[in-house]
């Protein structure tokens, strides 16, 4: 059981971690569109897109270790 629960806590920790880095990497897009117009403007729609892509992975984790969690418990229970 504690192996269970240390494995999820890593899967879990891992996806926020990737939440974190995805929205670091949408602000920081975001805010070269909104502060320098001369940039390029292409590469940081693809970046916003990019971020928006990771973070729904990193969420399909998290709901994913979630539905495992309570099978988990099911089973135990």
């Amino acid at each position: 059981m504690a192996a269970t629960i240390l494995r999820m806590n890593g899967i879990v920790a891992t996806a926020l971690s990737g939440l974190n880095a995805s929205t670091a990497r949408f602000e920081a897009a975001a805010s070269r569109i909104a502060q320098k117009p001369e940039s390029d403007l292409a590469q940081n729609l693809v970046e916003t897109n990019l971020a928006l892509v990771s973070f729904k992975a990193n969420m399909a984790v998290l709901k994913t270790a979630n539905e495992m969690w309570k099978s988990t418990i099911d089973i135990l229970a």
